[in-house]
């Protein structure tokens, strides 16, 4: 059929890529025509395939989906691309978005919300949840949290002490004490372990 949507889906789980493709054979337009586990075999397959709207992974090994994406978009600026995740932290969804993705769903996301993204990507219509557009709305009213900054709340996540991570960025602990207070100030949290469980909500750092 010549209007048949051609999806490529890109995801490590064999199983996540069955469930997918059970989904898309459910509807008479659509069909999957490749399936990549990694980064760099979604771009290779990408050239060779060229599919309307492609289903990424935000976690693969090695290459991110969130490169993968911005390397497809390089190449091919029309590339459709609908990010898939199990976070739905704010950062990784501006990340996504800053990216190229048209959207960004949910694994959880239900059959009917992700035929719908599907069909609203291939005529280059972005998707974003209500729920992830309101934190991401708030996600870009705030300041953003610079490289240092990051370094600093990596190392408070792991219980370092200021000395200690005056030590490790070889910088004063005065430095790190305004470090410390900026990162508060950004976050609106009360106290260091308030702003390391925030930053993991919206995905600024992760447990792994």
């Amino acid at each position: 059929m010549a209007d048949t949507l051609r999806i490529m889906l890109v995801d490590d789980h064999y199983l996540v890529r069955v469930g997918l493709t059970s989904v898309i054979a459910l509807e008479s337009d659509m069909a999957v025509c490749a399936e990549a586990a990694t980064g760099e075999q979604a771009i290779a397959l990408f050239r060779a395939s060229r599919p309307d709207v492609t289903l990424m992974d935000v976690r693969l090994p090695g290459m991110s989906g969130l490169e993968a994406t911005q390397a497809i978009r390089a190449d091919c600026p029309d590339a459709r691309i609908i990010m898939l995740s199990t976070y739905g932290g704010d950062e990784e969804v501006y990340g996504a978005l800053q990216a190229g993705a048209m959207a960004y769903l949910m694994k959880s996301v239900a059959r009917e919300e992700l035929v719908l993204t599907i069909r609203k990507a291939a005529a280059g219509r972005r998707h974003v949840p209500a729920e992830m557009a309101a934190r991401l709305a708030d996600r870009i009213s705030r300041a953003s949290l610079s490289s240092r900054e990051l370094d600093v709340l990596r190392l408070l996540q792991g219980g370092k002490r200021n000395r200690e991570i005056a030590s490790a960025l070889d910088i004063t602990e005065g430095t790190v004490k305004l470090h410390v207070s900026s990162i508060l100030g950004k976050l609106g949290a009360a106290d260091r372990t308030e702003a390391v469980t925030m930053a993991l909500q919206r995905g600024l750092i992760h447990l792994d």
